[in-house]
C-alpha cells in the first residue's frame, strides 16, 4: 500500500487546520440533530397522516415507523437531456426500496438549469445563483421530518453542488448521489469545433452550425464533453458518495437500472437502524475534499469547481481555497485526455478505464486518502472496481490495473504533463485561476496590450469588426457574482479561438466565469475582487499592458506604481432587468467571493 504523497498530506493538514473551529461546530450540529433533531417519531398525528396520506401500498410501513423512509431530491425536468431520464426512476426506487424492505417518497423537486441552452443568453446570468435556490430546495424538500435518509438525483453543472449543500444541513442523514449517465458519442468533438469557428468567421450560415450542433448533443444523457457535468460525476465518485462506478454508464441500459437499485438497497443498510451508519456529514470530510480536488486536477476537469468546491466544504465546516487547488496542481499530475483537453468524450475515456482505472492509479501513487468513508466502503478500494452484468446479476470486475487506451487515460507514471494544469494567477489585479491543460505550452504567458470590455456581446462585435486583429488581453471585466451573477463567457471561445489560430497572442482576462469546456485559448477567471466594488479589474484602460503567466502564477498590469494607486475606478453598468434578473437581486447584493463560493446563502449563514 502506497504512502500519501507529501505534498497531499501537506495540503490535507493545512485545511484541517484552517477548519478546525469550524469542522467541528458542524459536526456538533449534526450530532445534535440526530440525537434531537426532528424526525417521524417526533411528528404529530396530524403532521404524520399529511405525510403518508397519499402513499398507496406504503402507508401501513409508513405510518407504523416498521421501515425506513427515503427522500427522493429529484432534478428532473424533460428540456435537460442528463435530466430527462430520471423522469421514470421515482417509480423504479420505490420498487427497488420495497425490495429492500424501505419506503420511498419524493421529497422534492429542485430547479435544473442548462448552462447549454443560457450560453450567451440572458438566463446565463442566473445561471450561478441557481445553485443556491437548488440548496434551498433541497433543504425545503428533507425539512418535512419523515425521511431517515436521501437519493439525491441530479447531474449537471449547479445542481450537484446545490444538491449537495442543501443536503449537508442534513448531514445527519446517509445520502447517496444518483447518476443518469451520459448520452452516446455524437459528432466529434473536433468537426464540431471546425464549424464552430467558421461559424464565428462567417464562413458558413446558422442552419450548417445548428445540424453540427444537433449531431452533438443529440440524445438523452449527459453532454458528453469533459465540462462541469462530467466533472461532477468524477468528484462523486472518487468522494465515495456514488455505487462504485456508476458516474458514465449510459442511460437506458440494464446496467444503469441495477446502479439505481444497487445505491436504493445501499441507502437501506446504511440507515440509522442499522449497525452501519455512514451519515453524509461524516462521509463529506475533509479527505474527501482533498480526494475530489486531486481528481479534478488528475483529469483535467472544469473550472468551475474552483467556485463549487470551496462551496461544498463550507457547507460542511470545511475551509478550502486557491492556494491549496494550486499546491495539489503542482504535485498532481493530468493522467486524461478528455475533450476539450484531448479529442476523445467521456464514453471514450470510460472505455479505457474510467474512473476505475483514475481511482486506482492514484491509490497506487499515493494521491488519493484511500482511508476514508464512503457510502459503499470503508475506503476507496471499492472504486478501483467497473460495475458488470453477470447474466442479470450486477457485480464488480477485479480492480483495473491498466488503461485501455494511453491517447486518452494514462497511469501516474507516465502522464500527460506532470502537473495537474489549474493555477493561481495574482498580482496587482486581483487572484484568478488559469486552466491550462489544454493550453500550448507556448502561450501560457502572455503580454499584450489591453481591450476592455464590459459585456460579451461587444466583444463578438468587435471581432466580427476586425478591431481584435492584433495581440491582445482582451479584458471583460463586471462580471463577477454581485456585478450581474458571474455568467459564464462561453460564447468567446470560438472569435478568441480563431484570433489565436491566426497568429496572434491572445488572452482572456474576466471576473466572470468562462465554463467547464475552458479549452485552448489562455484565460485568467473568476478574479477577485470583482470589478464591482473596488476591485482593480476596475481601475484599467485600454491600451495598459498586461501579463498572463500560468508559468510564474502573474496577473499584472504593466503601469506605473504611482499612477496605477493614483486612478479612479471606471463605473459599472446600470443593472439589467428582465428575466427574472431583478428577482435574484438580493443574492447578488450578498454574495461573497468567487474563492469563497460566490454564494450570498452561505455568506449570510456564516458557515
Amino acid at each position: 500500500m502506497s504512502e500519501l504523497h507529501p505534498e497531499i498530506a501537506a495540503v490535507t493538514a493545512r485545511v484541517v487546520e484552517r477548519s478546525a473551529a469550524s469542522r467541528a461546530a458542524y459536526l456538533d450540529l449534526i450530532a445534535r440533530e440526530a440525537d434531537q433533531g426532528m424526525d417521524r417519531a417526533h411528528l404529530s398525528c396530524g403532521n404524520l397522516a399529511h405525510g403518508f396520506a397519499a402513499s398507496g401500498d406504503d402507508k401501513p410501513a409508513i405510518r407504523g415507523g416498521r421501515a425506513m423512509n427515503i427522500g427522493i431530491v429529484t432534478a428532473y425536468n424533460d428540456m435537460l437531456s442528463a435530466h430527462q431520464p430520471y423522469g421514470r426512476y421515482p417509480e423504479q426506487i420505490k420498487i427497488f426500496a420495497r425490495e429492500a424492505g424501505a419506503t420511498a417518497q419524493v421529497a422534492g423537486g429542485v430547479p435544473a438549469m442548462c448552462d447549454g441552452v443560457t450560453q450567451g443568453q440572458r438566463g446565463m446570468e442566473l445561471s450561478l445563483f441557481s445553485r443556491d435556490v437548488i440548496a434551498l430546495s433541497t433543504g425545503v424538500a428533507l425539512s418535512h421530518a419523515m425521511f431517515e435518509g436521501a437519493l439525491l438525483l441530479g447531474i449537471c453543472d449547479k445542481i450537484v453542488p446545490g444538491l449537495l449543500i442543501g443536503a449537508l444541513r442534513f448531514g445527519h442523514l446517509p445520502m447517496v448521489l444518483v447518476p443518469a449517465g451520459p448520452m452516446p458519442s455524437g459528432l466529434a468533438n473536433k468537426e464540431k469545433v471546425r464549424i464552430r469557428q467558421l461559424y464565428a468567421e462567417g464562413k458558413v450560415g446558422r442552419e450548417e452550425l445548428l445540424e453540427a450542433e444537433s449531431a452533438s448533443y443529440h440524445g438523452a444523457g449527459t453532454c458528453t464533453f469533459y465540462g462541469t457535468a462530467n466533472s461532477n460525476q468524477m468528484m462523486m465518485e472518487v468522494m465515495g458518495l456514488h455505487v462504485p462506478g456508476a458516474a458514465f454508464v449510459n442511460p437506458g441500459t440494464k446496467l444503469r437500472t441495477e446502479l439505481t437499485r444497487a445505491a436504493t438497497h445501499r441507502l437501506a443498510e446504511i440507515g440509522h437502524g442499522g449497525n452501519d451508519f455512514r451519515p453524509l456529514g461524516r462521509v463529506v470530510d475533509e479527505k474527501a475534499i482533498v480526494n475530489a480536488a486531486v481528481g479534478l486536477l488528475a483529469t483535467g476537469g472544469s473550472t468551475n469547481h474552483a467556485i463549487h468546491l470551496p462551496a461544498i466544504a463550507r457547507a460542511a465546516g470545511i475551509v478550502i481555497d486557491w492556494t491549496d487547488i494550486d499546491r495539489l496542481s503542482a504535485a498532481v499530475p493530468l493522467i486524461a485526455r478528455v475533450y476539450p483537453n484531448g479529442q476523445g468524450d467521456v464514453n471514450h475515456f470510460q472505455a479505457a478505464g474510467g474512473m476505475a482505472f483514475t481511482i486506482r492509479t492514484l491509490l497506487d501513487a499515493g494521491m488519493l486518502h484511500r482511508d476514508v468513508l464512503t457510502v459503499w466502503d470503508s475506503d476507496l478500494d471499492a472504486y478501483t472496481r467497473e460495475p458488470v452484468m453477470q447474466g442479470d446479476v450486477l457485480a464488480w470486475s477485479d480492480p483495473v490495473a491498466e488503461t485501455r487506451d494511453e491517447a486518452m487515460l494514462r497511469p501516474v507514471s507516465a502522464p500527460f504533463q506532470p502537473d495537474g494544469g489549474m493555477r493561481l494567477v495574482e498580482g496587482n489585479l486581483g487572484r484568478g485561476v488559469m486552466k491550462v491543460s489544454a493550453v500550448d505550452p507556448a502561450r501560457w504567458t502572455i503580454e499584450a496590450p489591453a481591450r476592455i470590455f464590459s459585456e460579451q456581446d461587444e466583444v463578438v462585435k468587435a471581432f466580427k469588426a476586425g478591431e481584435l486583429e492584433r495581440d491582445v488581453v482582451v479584458v471583460v471585466r463586471f462580471q463577477g457574482p454581485r456585478a450581474n451573477g458571474m455568467p459564464e463567457l462561453h460564447k468567446l471561445t470560438p472569435p478568441l479561438g480563431v484570433l489565436q489560430d491566426r497568429g496572434f497572442k491572445v488572452a482572456l482576462v474576466t471576473d466572470g466565469r468562462m465554463s467547464g469546456a475552458s479549452g485552448k485559448v489562455p484565460a485568467a477567471i473568476h478574479i477577485s475582487p470583482e470589478a464591482l466594488g473596488g476591485g482593480p479589474l476596475a481601475k484599467l484602460r485600454d491600451g495598459d499592458v498586461v501579463r498572463v503567466s500560468a508559468e510564474t502564477g502573474e496577473l499584472t498590469a504593466l503601469v506605473d506604481a504611482a499612477e496605477w494607486e493614483a486612478r479612479e475606478h471606471a463605473p459599472a453598468p446600470a443593472p439589467t432587468m428582465g428575466t427574472s434578473r431583478e428577482l435574484f437581486a438580493f443574492m447578488r447584493h450578498g454574495a461573497d467571493e468567487a474563492e469563497r463560493g460566490a454564494s450570498a446563502m452561505l455568506a449570510a449563514a456564516e458557515l
